[in-house]
C-alpha cells in the first residue's frame, strides 16, 4: 500500500519517542502537600492515604529533607490544631501550628518553596469554611479573617498563599491585606475554580475538617458548571490572583483546558486525596500499575494546559522523571 502519511515512523524508538513528545514535565512545577499536627515526635499515618502522614513540627525537617534530596523543592501546608473554635482563631494566630511550623521550616530548609493553604475548615469547631451566621456560612465576615490568614502566614515565612475558601472577593481582601502590609511581592494561587467534589473525602478525614452539619455545596461549585468555572477564574484574576488552581484534576481537565486557553496566568491542577486513595486501593490489589497509572495522570494535566501539579505523588513522579520514565 502506498501510503504519504505514516505516523508510527515517529514512534519506532525510544530517543524519536522522546525527541518528538508534545507534552513535558519538570519536577519544579510539582508541588507536594503535607499534613501538620501539633505535638511532638508525631509521624502518623493518615488510614485513607497510605503512604501520607501528619507531622509534628519536629518531625518535619526529616520529611523536607526527602523531598529535597527527591528534587520536589515546593510543598504545601496544611495545619491540624489542637483547639478550634467558632470563628476558627487557630488560623490567624501568630503562633498557629502553620505559623510556627513555617519558621521552624524556613530555618532548617530556605531553599524549599513554601505555600499554605489559607482557610477557617480546618480550625472551626463545625467544620465550615468561615464563620457562620445561623446555619449559613456568612462570605462577607469571613474575608476579614481570611486575609489575617493569609497575611500572618506571610509573615511566618509564606512565599505564596493559597486560598481554598471559595468565598466571593477573598483574593480581593487578601491582596489589598497584603499589600497594605508592605507584602506586594508575595504571590497568590487561588483554588478559584474548585469544585463540590466526593474526591476530597480522604482530606477531611488526613485534616479533621469534615463539617459537623450540612456541606459546601452552599460555597464550592456544583460539578455540572463549566461556565460558572471559567466566571471564577476571571473574577479572582480581576481581584489580584497570581495562580489559578482547578480542584480536583482527573475528573475535570476540561476546565484545566479552557480555563488554559482563557487566561494569561499560569494554572494549577490539584490531583486530590480521593484520586490518590483510589490508585492506592487498586494498586494494592494488584489490578493496575501504579506507577504507569500516576505518570499518565499527571501527564493528562499537563496535556490539558496546567503548568503546575499539586500531587501526592510528587516524590514518586521526581523518580520518575530521574529515571527517563517520564517527562
Amino acid at each position: 500500500m502506498e501510503l504519504i502519511q505514516r505516523p508510527r515512523r515517529l514512534r519506532g524508538n525510544e530517543i524519536l519517542r522522546k525527541m518528538v513528545r508534545e507534552t513535558r514535565m519538570d519536577k519544579s512545577s510539582l508541588i507536594y502537600p503535607l499534613f501538620v499536627k501539633e505535638g511532638t515526635n508525631i509521624r502518623e499515618e493518615i488510614p485513607s492515604m497510605e503512604g501520607q502522614y501528619r507531622y509534628s513540627i519536629d518531625r518535619l525537617p526529616y520529611e523536607l529533607e526527602e523531598l529535597q534530596k527527591a528534587g520536589v523543592g515546593s510543598v504545601m501546608l496544611f495545619g491540624i490544631p489542637d483547639h478550634k473554635d467558632a470563628v476558627g482563631s487557630g488560623a490567624y494566630d501568630d503562633q498557629g501550628i502553620v505559623q510556627r511550623a513555617l519558621r521552624e521550616a524556613k530555618k532548617q530548609f530556605p531553599d524549599l518553596y513554601y505555600i499554605t493553604d489559607v482557610c477557617m475548615c480546618e480550625y472551626t469547631s463545625h467544620g465550615h469554611c468561615g464563620v457562620l451566621c445561623g446555619h449559613d456560612v456568612d462570605n462577607d465576615a469571613t474575608l476579614e479573617l481570611l486575609a489575617k490568614t493569609a497575611l500572618s502566614h506571610v509573615e511566618a515565612g509564606a512565599d505564596m498563599v493559597a486560598p481554598s475558601d471559595m468565598m466571593d472577593g477573598r483574593v480581593r481582601a487578601i491582596r489589598e491585606m497584603l499589600d497594605k502590609n508592605g507584602h506586594t511581592g508575595s504571590p497568590i494561587m487561588s483554588y478559584a475554580v474548585k469544585y463540590a467534589s466526593a474526591f476530597y473525602g480522604p482530606f477531611r478525614d488526613a485534616a479533621g475538617s469534615a463539617p459537623s452539619f450540612g456541606d459546601r455545596r452552599s460555597y464550592q461549585m456544583d460539578f455540572h458548571n463549566r461556565r460558572e468555572g471559567m466566571k471564577e477564574a476571571l473574577t479572582d484574576i480581576g481581584e489580584g490572583a497570581d495562580i489559578i488552581m482547578v480542584k480536583p484534576a482527573m475528573s475535570y481537565l476540561d476546565m484545566v483546558s479552557e480555563v488554559s486557553k482563557a487566561v494569561n496566568v499560569p494554572v494549577a491542577a490539584y490531583s486530590v486525596s480521593g484520586e490518590y486513595a483510589m490508585v492506592k486501593a487498586a494498586a494494592k490489589n494488584g489490578w493496575i500499575d501504579e506507577e504507569r497509572i500516576i505518570s499518565e495522570m499527571a501527564v493528562g494535566a499537563y496535556r490539558a494546559g496546567a503548568q503546575i501539579y499539586i500531587t501526592y505523588y510528587a516524590k514518586e513522579l521526581a523518580r520518575l522523571m530521574d529515571e527517563g520514565r517520564i517527562g
